[in-house]
């Protein structure tokens, strides 16, 4: 099951804000309301598709069986016979 591709585009967006903040020796960055809530709720979804590919993980692996390999020293005739 593939999920649907997340717009990154808010992140992205207040990354290159915070780059050139700081290449001009500002002290702070304000954003409008409209980017920060864009930029709030981009990042709850990416959290939230990690934790759920988090999970499917752990219940993946957990069902897995493990092998048994079996090894048998008999004596054989080895390398140096």
């Amino acid at each position: 099951m593939q999920s649907d591709p997340i717009n990154t585009i808010p992140i992205q967006q207040f990354i290159q804000q915070v780059k050139a903040a700081d290449n001009t020796n500002q002290r702070e960055v304000r954003i409008p309301i409209a980017q920060a809530k864009n930029l709030a709720f981009t990042l709850g979804i990416i959290s939230s598709r990690l934790t759920a590919d988090l999970e499917k993980l752990l219940v993946n692996t957990s069902t897995q069986t493990d092998e048994v390999i079996e090894v048998r020293l008999d004596g054989g005739t080895g390398f140096n016979n």
